[in-house]
């Protein structure tokens, strides 16, 4: 998720374009630049950092063009430096692109240009872009046609702005998979990956659709298909305020973050599933393969964090369990830098963090590599300090996460997670080729059917209307669905400041059934149809001692008819992979309940995003 914008008209360029990007920081801040057509060439100013670090290194400069384009990065590809920022140039500096999203074919496309003498000088696969229509410009000798057979030569994801100084008059921009706006204005005309950068300057809006492109000039927008056919569409009028825009129309970020989990679940995925040639699903792709043969020789996984990345390390505990057959200890990354663990020269060292800043958890880490063993990081930040000091780093691409309370971080954790044992299970022979296609293919509906539970939350958010005066929420669970209690039990308390608790569904006549009353609500989380009697039960019990009991399950056979108040069903699912679809309701129930006791569910008190210290 990065932040793009485009401006043609009769203003300063460099103004508009840095305005505008402020307005877009909460997509990305890894780096941020601009290039701007002036005197009949490209001027690309970028740098690493903040914004506010853009417009110090250009306060001095005086740039007079009157069209550019802009970017703000979250990094995906390439840690963030000067050199990743974007906009990035073709070798002669005629054509300048910003990209949002992620070509996932960017390694074939960048051998076969270097192999034709394309130099590169980045890391980034955004840079295979602005060649590959360098390319076909010099053969097409049309910029138009270039674009249109670039977009054709890529896969993956994009919102793409192209500035070509032999075109001084216009900017290309197109779409698939990532927002694009265009701005229609009286003299002048923008693009942008949201509306906020727009409100400005205009309320008139086309909202680019899938495979669309849109040539700006200053009086006229033309669009176009991907075949470049003209097509017409009528411009809509935005009535949000600010406020509103910054979060897409949501309000707020949580529940905004929530619904980019199916974009930012296949983002995750997409790249690092491996079809053979006959297109069927077939193994798991990271960067370089360079731990395979660790993973063939690993005797235990380790795995430690904090928080809610914990809370996804507990669910991992159960898939490297079942699927890669590996012995899996599972560690609170505070508890474990004190304790003088004891670790084998054959455990792999498994450390997620969302910032990849997390004080405990790199300490964790550091003690690892001490002891000889091979860290493997999960992280959200390319560049952060846990994805350098790691052996390998696997990114959830989920891009940035704005509120407190982690949703789409989690999930992505998750997935990457169950790839990572997947991986393991073949490599180490634990896991049939045949098993393994099954799991990969089940993994590719499951941004699809977290949509679907997403299109059903009014059922939860009806629910916690009439449950937010609860004084105490416990949730249950076995197997995985215990890993998905405890982080749906921290979701609520974050949040809501509920008094919520997670306990395995076994433990509940050890102690915690005598706390039960008609002020309890428990929310029972079943998926693994095997234990449905015995959660039943369970069930049977706390309501019986006045709790109000909601089930989440997939179960569509009336296992549970009669035993809750409240039954929320997910999609059908594998209980192997159910715990991507059990935690969305939960995630749900915990934003409503904030906003029913009102609460800023982006703002919990006391708490940050990150835990930078002890």
């Amino acid at each position: 998720m990065c932040g793009i914008v485009g401006y043609v008209g009769s203003k300063n360029a460099s103004q508009v374009l840095i305005n505008a990007l402020k307005k877009l920081e909460y997509r990305g801040y890894d780096s941020a630049g601009i290039a701007v057509l002036e005197d009949g060439d490209i001027l690309v100013r970028k740098c690493k950092g903040a914004l506010k670090f853009l417009e110090q290194k250009i306060a001095d400069e005086t740039i007079k063009g009157t069209i550019g384009i802009g970017h703000t990065r979250w990094a995906t590809h390439g840690e963030p430096s000067d050199t990743n920022s974007h906009p990035h140039t073709s070798m002669d500096g005629a054509i300048s692109i910003v990209h949002n999203g992620i070509i996932e074919n960017y390694a074939d496309l960048k051998a076969k240009l270097q192999a034709q003498g394309i130099v590169f000088q980045s890391q980034t696969d955004t840079e295979v872009i602005v060649h590959l229509i360098d390319k076909f410009y010099a053969e097409q000798k049309d910029i138009f046609k270039a674009v249109i057979q670039t977009l054709h030569a890529v896969e993956g994801s994009y919102a793409i702005g192209v500035l070509c100084k032999d075109y001084p008059d216009r900017i290309i921009c197109a779409r698939k998979e990532s927002p694009l706006v265009v701005g229609l204005g009286k003299g002048e005309n923008f693009i942008a990956s949201d509306v906020p950068a727009l409100l400005e300057h205009t309320r008139d809006v086309y909202y680019l659709d899938e495979r669309e492109i849109a040539v700006l000039y200053t009086d006229h927008v033309d669009l176009f298909n991907f075949d470049g056919e003209k097509i017409i569409k009528q411009p809509s009028h935005v009535d949000w305020d600010m406020d509103a825009a910054e979060k897409g129309g949501y309000p707020h970020f949580m529940i905004k973050e929530i619904h980019e989990q199916p974009k930012g679940l296949t983002d995750t995925m997409r790249p690092r599933i491996i079809r053979d040639s006959a297109g069927k699903l077939a193994d798991v792709y990271f960067e370089e393969n360079k731990m395979d043969d660790v993973w063939r020789k690993a005797g235990r996984v380790v795995i430690t964090a904090c928080g809610t990345a914990y809370h996804a390390g507990v669910v991992a505990k159960y898939a490297f369990e079942r699927i890669a057959r590996l012995k899996v200890d599972v560690d609170v990354a505070s508890e474990f830098r004190y304790r003088n663990p004891i670790l084998d020269k054959d455990d792999v060292f498994i450390v997620i963090s969302q910032s990849g800043e997390t004080a405990d958890t790199l300490s964790a880490l550091r003690l690892a590599k001490k002891e000889g063993l091979k860290v493997v990081a999960i992280t959200n930040c390319v560049g952060s300090t846990v994805s350098r000091e790691a052996d390998d780093v696997i990114y959830t691409l989920a891009g940035p996460e704005i509120a407190v309370a982690s949703t789409k971080a989690y999930t992505t954790q998750v997935l990457c997670l169950f790839l990572l044992a997947i991986k393991a299970g073949k490599l180490r022979g634990t896991l049939s080729d045949s098993d393994a296609s099954a799991l990969l293919a089940e993994l590719e509906t499951i941004p699809a059917k977290v949509q679907q539970i997403l299109d059903n939350q009014d059922v939860i958010q009806k629910f916690a209307s009439r449950q937010f005066n609860k004084n105490k929420i416990f949730y249950i669970g076995r197997q995985f669905d215990s890993a998905t209690s405890l982080e749906s039990a921290l979701k609520l308390k974050e949040v809501s400041y509920m008094h919520s608790e997670a306990f395995a569904a076994g433990e509940l006549k050890h102690g915690p059934i005598a706390l039960i009353d008609p002020q309890t609500l428990v929310v029972s989380i079943a998926s693994e149809p095997a234990l449905f009697d015995k959660i039943g039960s369970n069930m049977v019990e706390v309501r019986s001692r006045g709790a109000t009991v909601l089930v989440i399950t997939q179960d569509d056979s009336g296992a549970f008819d009669g035993k809750a108040d409240e039954i929320f069903r997910i999609p059908e699912c594998s209980s192997t992979l159910a715990s991507l679809l059990t935690v969305i309701p939960a995630q749900l129930f915990a934003y409503y309940c904030a906003i029913q006791r009102g609460y800023d569910p982006d703002k919990p008190k006391n708490l940050a995003k990150s835990v930078t210290v002890e």
